[in-house]
């Protein structure tokens, strides 16, 4: 029996050896185009579950314990995957893969902009499109879209904005100087839905619905295609200034990152360490049964908090208002007088510690947690399922206007007598769904899928009061209803390419499709006390003091009222052509034309021409002429509300009504209709040597019938404050607000042309400066300006000079032209050293202009010609040092803007100062005077250049393996 066992444990034992004798290695190493080495590439061998990642020096090794043909995949994240079929017999063999960094030689491949399957690059794409890998995205410490893209793409701009109600959360973002709603968004090539918001506030894209890109993580693209050309005919309504395609993740290796850091400023003589930022992300993509299809998970989750860069408020008084001058007290008497009640009043500011830092402006608290799924099945070579989903939530915090104790009819002192600042608070789901089957029927390549998306935010206001309520009852938080967005689309396209041998033609993709889409937008009503005034169904009536009406409704944001409830839904049929044809090598032609037919204003057609010609080497002269549209969105044709807003630092309610409302009748405006667009663009684009390429395009883009948010329509009164009986918009008004509680009313009309043009420079190249180091280098400009051609009220806005002068008054007309820069100048170095990883960027705003509503050059209007302001050009740097530890670990510190840099301040005017208290009536304490509201505004708010939170310090761990 021993004999027998000694002789199993020996057959055993050889049987080990004899495994590990035989067993065929795979080694080799990975590298880069530049031949540096990448640590932690992963290498899989399909079909089996054998695979191994290289080490910090790019090496590997797989072993094989049988001889035969195995396909081996090579990837890493921000390169190109590669394939290979490997031979391995009895013995061993070495193999190096090179991956191809897409970024640094501009050789990705995009699918934006043509409908052709063959396979181009951007530089060789007959449109203008910038390519934006998983590399660009994580580089720096922006952590959400819209600031990546604003700091990466020059043609591109968004920035947070404050103390501006739903769009504190939702930032509104430009595509060459055009509005928020005239860039289409798809995902993988799919529609992606819009928000509920329509921004009305006094923001950059005001009157405007855009789409939350914030809510796709970024741990979830693996590129992202902007095309800077109007593409209407392609894909359909809101590309007018261009197209953003996120292509989503697909086979992936573990990925996990995670980043801190907050505000380190200096400005203002205070020191900042405000805004602090934790992120964290996670991706990871499986193949599966036998590499027949593929899973990709990725989420995101990132709390910011809240940053400061309010201003102290000027009001000389904070309890009480100001003192009137007596008819016979000399202005020294008056002034010490005023200076005892001021001695008196901060006293008391002191003891019950009303700060005059009393506002909140700069970014909103926010935390956004989301997550995505992308995944294919191929069934067979010609048939697959694919599918995208997605879910995200947001929650945040936005202060508004700081309510004083002396502002009386907003206020109930007995809940807060030293005043208080309110909050809206926001709560966004964002859901999206897509599937679809992609393949081939006879010779013709086929596209068919459905999209689902919604947008809904609910608004509760706290730290506030309904002022209407009898003092001491009001509740100090409210639910002021929901805004609902959905939109549902079915697409179906078909492809084929005609190869011709000889001939004049030498090939021909032809495509053809139809889309049907539905869209439904819905306003859902707050509690009752979020929007009346009293409590009508209690029987108790509004509150008076004196003669005056209180507020109704929550202060800073009264609810929807049932009145204002809606749910509007439309839909949309379209059909397309496009032919795209190659004349030989060198010249490349594409027509196609869209016909779109809606349910409530009618139908469009719309055509574009491309063409491409290579003049020499690797050049080439490009060239497209399209028209467009944007079709009225269903928030813009429905939204209405009442709302609270400062006009010149004074508070007011404003009346937002529909295209529906009779009111809008009576200003003799129309049912809204499409925005029709005209452009044209020219460029060259190539590649020089191996390594420099470049793109320059020019373009011209002409709208008319834009949509626009009108200027507020104030109700007459006489210099002493009465209201005009006689005036125009008085009797208007009164039609629905006899107790004159409105203030003003605004609406939606198409009252604009437009033109913008710019051009668009991106030059790159890389400087090879040894086995393990590379220089990239990258400028990328923008130039642009639009003009506001012309203004059309309609006939009897026409007909009245008081009306039309208060249509699309100097500060809308501002808005359009002059409240995002007009050149953007982008330089970045990426020196990598073995290990070592230095990325250098500094980034030029250009100027931006704030005008007047009321024209200060005219001296009769008796206003300071500074409440026109242009704001200087201003440079902002970033700059971070990556180390890789080892395969798996990298490690990155960093700081935006570095150097500390803000905009220019507001002029502030001299007689908007606490220590004002002159009794003269010219030289007395006035906060009209400048844009600075009291002196609680220091930076421009009301226009997009590069935001205001300074210096901004991080470190990050990132994990691949």
């Amino acid at each position: 029996m021993i004999k027998t066992l000694q002789k199993i444990v020996f057959v055993v034992f050889f049987l080990m050896i004899s495994n590990q004798l035989f067993a065929q290695v795979l080694k080799g190493k990975v590298t880069d185009s530049a031949g540096l080495v990448i640590p932690g590439a992963t290498l899989q061998v399909i079909g089996l579950k054998l695979g191994t990642s290289t080490d910090s020096n790019g090496k590997y090794a797989i072993k094989f314990q049988k001889t035969g043909t195995y396909k081996l995949r090579v990837s890493f994240t921000g390169y190109q995957n590669t394939e290979a079929a490997i031979q391995m017999d009895s013995s061993s063999k070495t193999t190096d893969f090179v991956l191809m960094d897409t970024k640094t030689l501009l050789q990705n491949v995009v699918v934006i902009g043509s409908r052709s399957s063959v396979p181009r690059t951007n530089i060789e794409s007959v449109v203008p499109v910038d390519l934006i890998t998983t590399k660009d995205v994580k580089t720096f410490a922006q952590v959400d879209l819209t600031q990546i893209l604003n700091y990466v793409a020059p043609s591109f701009s968004s920035n947070r904005q404050t103390v501006a109600d739903g769009t504190d959360h939702i930032d509104p973002a430009s595509l060459r100087g055009l509005g928020p709603d005239q860039v289409l968004v798809l995902v993988n090539g799919k529609r992606r839905h819009t928000t509920a918001l329509v921004n009305i506030n006094g923001t950059f894209g005001r009157g405007s619905v855009g789409t939350d890109l914030n809510s796709i993580p970024v741990a979830a693209i693996e590129r992202i295609e902007v095309l800077r050309d109007g593409a209407a005919a392609q894909y359909g309504s809101d590309a007018i200034a261009g197209v953003i395609n996120i292509v989503l993740k697909k086979v992936t290796p573990y990925s996990f990152s995670t980043s801190f850091g907050q505000s380190d400023s200096k400005a203002l003589g205070r020191d900042f360490s405000d805004g602090r930022t934790f992120q964290a992300d996670f991706s990871k993509g499986w193949a599966f049964n036998n590499d027949k299809g593929f899973i990709n998970f990725a989420g995101q989750y990132i709390k910011r908090e809240y940053t400061n860069r309010g201003g102290l408020d000027t009001r000389p008084l904070l309890y009480s208002a100001a003192p009137a001058k007596g008819a016979l007290e000399t202005e020294a008497a008056f002034e010490a007088r005023y200076a005892g009640l001021k001695a008196a009043d901060d006293a008391r500011a002191a003891a019950n510690g009303l700060d005059r830092n009393n506002m909140r402006v700069g970014n909103s608290d926010s935390k956004n947690g989301g997550f995505f799924l992308n995944g294919q099945y191929n069934f067979t070579k010609n048939s697959n399922l694919y599918f995208a989903a997605g879910y995200t939530h947001k929650t945040g915090s936005a202060a508004g206007f700081f309510r004083l104790p002396t502002q009386t009819t907003q206020i109930d002192l007995t809940l807060f007598p030293n005043g208080f600042l309110p909050f809206i608070d926001t709560k966004i789901n964002d859901l999206s769904f897509s599937i679809g089957s992609k393949g081939k029927i006879g010779t013709w390549d086929y596209d068919i899928s459905n999209t689902s998306g919604e947008n809904n935010i609910k608004f509760n206001i706290n730290n506030t009061v309904n002022a209407s309520l009898p003092l001491g009852t009001s509740p100090t938080s409210f639910y002021a209803g929901e805004l609902l967005f959905r939109q549902n689309t079915s697409n179906l396209d078909l492809s084929k390419k005609h190869e011709f041998d000889g001939g004049f033609i030498t090939s021909l993709n032809t495509a053809f499709g139809g889309e049907f889409r539905v869209d439904n937008y819905q306003i859902k009503p707050g509690e009752e006390l979020s929007y009346s005034f009293g409590q009508p169904s209690a029987g108790i009536p509004g509150r008076l003091i004196g003669t005056s009406f209180t507020a109704a409704g929550a202060q800073v944001f009264p609810g929807f009222k049932p009145g204002n409830a809606i749910d509007k839904s439309r839909n949309n049929v379209s059909a397309y052509a496009d032919f795209e044809a190659e004349f030989g090598p060198r010249v490349l032609i594409e027509a196609a034309g869209r016909y779109e037919k809606y349910s409530d204003f009618g139908s469009n057609f719309s055509y574009k021409f491309t063409g491409k010609v290579k003049l020499f080497g690797d050049i080439s002269l490009r060239g497209a002429y399209a028209t467009g549209f944007r079709a009225p969105s269903l928030h813009q044709r429905y939204f209405n509300n009442e709302s609270t807003q400062f006009v010149a630092g004074n508070p007011t309610q404003v009346l937002t009504v529909n295209n529906d409302n009779p009111i809008v009748g009576q200003f003799g405006v129309g049912s809204l209709k499409p925005e029709i667009s005209r452009s044209g663009s020219l460029g060259l684009a190539g590649k020089i040597a191996k390594t420099f390429t470049f793109t320059i395009d020019a373009y011209n883009i002409d709208i008319k019938d834009r949509i626009v948010f009108s200027s507020q329509y104030a109700r007459e009164r006489t210099s002493a404050g009465a209201l005009i009986p006689t005036g125009v918009v008085n009797q208007i008004l009164n039609t629905v607000d006899p107790n004159a509680q409105v203030n003003s009313v605004q609406f939606f009309t198409n009252a604009i042309t437009t033109n913008t043009a710019g051009l668009d420079v991106v030059l790159t190249n890389k400087f090879y400066l040894g086995s393990k180091s590379s220089l990239l280098l990258s400028i990328a400009g923008n130039l642009n300006k639009t003009v506001v051609r012309s203004i059309n009220g309609g006939d009897k806005i026409e007909s009245d000079p008081t009306l039309k002068a208060k249509l699309f008054d100097r500060l809308e007309r501002s808005r359009y032209e002059s409240s995002v820069p007009k050149n953007k100048l982008n330089i970045t170095a990426n020196l990598t050293v073995d290990k070592l990883s230095f990325v250098a960027r500094t980034v030029r705003f250009g100027e931006v202009t704030y005008l007047n509503a009321i024209d200060p050059n005219i001296p009769s209007n008796n206003l300071p010609v500074q409440l026109d302001q242009t704001f200087t050009p201003k440079w902002v740097t970033d700059f971070s040092v990556s180390y890789a530890a080892n395969k798996i670990l990298t490690l990155t510190v960093g700081a935006n803007n570095i150097f500390d840099v803000y905009p220019d301040k507001l002029y502030t005017n001299p007689r908007n100062n606490a220590n004002n208290l002159s009794g003269i009536p010219t030289e007395n304490y006035t906060g009209n005077l400048d844009n600075t509201s009291n002196g609680r505004f220091l930076y421009p708010r009301a226009i997009s250049q590069f935001g205001y939170s300074g210096r901004y310090v991080y470190a990050k761990i990132g994990c691949t393996f």
